[in-house]
């Protein structure tokens, strides 16, 4: 670190350098935070039993460093906080179709819902205190040391610049200095995230002011899944290890973990009853699914894939085999995995769980039933149970072994 005494709360966690750090990446998707949850909430129960805390444990005393986009912004802000997955979900099923309010018939021209209730429980939720009370005369909180429990990174895009704007809150970073005017680390936290989650089309835009004294620094900013980091893992990596960044994380498969969740993928649906035409409708889903697949393929080649389901045919899942790379693709996905204590050489241990939502992803996870068109939507609000229970479903990918040396009281094992 470069200044200490600007960490805070947080100093003691982040001074040794040297330290093993652990990595969180969630995606962007719409209401589909909840596939996200059911997810997150079984790595949660596996952790927590494997640290012994129980109850009360949480997912940023295991992670260092949490990331997330658009509805990914929302978790990765509350588990930062020091939310439990439980509380995240509670959020989600009783604001989760408020918050898809449509717009008046004027402004649904431009954009189909309002963006009032998401403000409203976005500024209620991350201005609590620990104990979940919150006062309207409350200062909002904001990404200063004081107010979170581990680093995290906010992914949205300036449409005044034109540029995807990543905001984390590394007391280091260059544009976190607490005598800039416009130091990143003051902007409100519920703000952030609403700024994050502005999905063109669904939802208006957000301004934010960061400099209150030079009305030029005020910006207009949409949700971060129309920049290359819908799903923010290598952007992570990126801002955690090099040098630019003034964190200068270690790396290395026993120095540093990614660990990446999605919010389901498949193919684009059809969108037959929108008041706006097909492929407008189709755009946001389109270039979030070939964004998290370009993410995903990042890591997987950089870092040491524990973890993944298939890429494609041609380069598989990208995951270390005791077998020959010319056998056939059915025969090479049955080789033994090579021990992850057996290092490969890469930058970090990675794992990559999400959730197939196409017609025979579902028949897989369980789900025959569910029409797969409905649930692919960034605004399904009437399949939030089933959203919810696919993920649960899918979150039994997630085993300890994926993680290696990284858990608690574990060596590296066969996976």
């Amino acid at each position: 670190m470069i200044y200490p005494e600007r960490w805070g709360p947080l100093r003691e966690r982040y001074q040794d350098t040297t330290r093993p750090r652990k990595m969180l990446a969630i995606d962007g998707g719409g209401i589909r935070g909840l596939l996200t949850l059911g997810m997150l909430q079984r790595m949660e129960k596996l952790l927590a039993d494997d640290s012994g805390r129980g109850a009360d444990f949480r997912l940023c005393q295991y992670f260092d460093y949490i990331a997330g986009t658009s509805t990914g912004a929302i978790v990765a802000a509350g588990l930062a906080r020091g939310m439990s997955v439980a509380t995240l979900i509670q959020f989600y099923q009783d604001y989760g179709r408020e918050i898809f309010e449509p717009a008046s018939i004027v402004n649904r021209l431009s954009n189909l819902y309002t963006a009032d209730p998401l403000r409203k429980h976005l500024q209620q939720a991350f201005n609590a205190d620990d104990n979940g009370n919150w006062q309207e005369s409350a200062p909002d909180r904001n990404l200063f040391p004081d107010h979170l429990k581990c680093l995290l990174l906010v992914v949205t895009r300036n449409v005044t610049t034109d540029s995807p704007w990543p905001i984390s809150s590394n007391p280091d970073a260059r544009y976190n200095d607490p005598k800039r005017p416009d130091c990143n680390l003051r902007i409100p936290l519920w703000q952030l995230v609403r700024a994050s989650t502005a999905a063109p089309i669904y939802f208006p835009p957000e301004v934010l002011n960061w400099d209150p004294g030079d009305p030029s620094r005020s910006f207009t900013f949409v949700d971060g899944g129309v920049t290359p980091y819908n799903n923010p893992a290598f952007l992570l990596f990126r801002m955690a290890t090099h040098p630019a960044f003034r964190l200068g994380w270690k790396t290395g498969e026993d120095k540093l973990q990614i660990v990446s969740i999605g919010t389901g993928s498949a193919a684009t649906p059809s969108f037959k009853n929108q008041i706006i035409p097909a492929s407008l409708a189709g755009l946001p889903g389109a270039l979030m699914y070939g964004m998290q697949i370009d993410q995903d393929t990042n890591c997987r080649i950089i870092g040491r894939c524990a973890y993944g389901e298939l890429l494609d045919r041609e380069i598989r899942d990208l995951t270390f085999r005791d077998a020959s790379e010319e056998l056939v693709l059915e025969e090479w996905l049955k080789a033994q995995s090579i021990p992850l204590d057996v290092d490969q050489g890469r930058a970090f241990l990675y794992a990559r769980y999400n959730a197939d939502l196409s017609s025979e992803g579902l028949v897989r996870l369980g789900f025959p039933s569910v029409d797969p068109e409905k649930v692919q939507k960034l605004d399904a609000v009437d399949q939030m149970d089933n959203l919810l229970a696919i993920g649960q479903a899918a979150g039994q990918q997630i085993q300890l072994p994926h993680f290696g040396s990284f858990v608690e009281g574990k060596k590296g094992p066969t996976v």
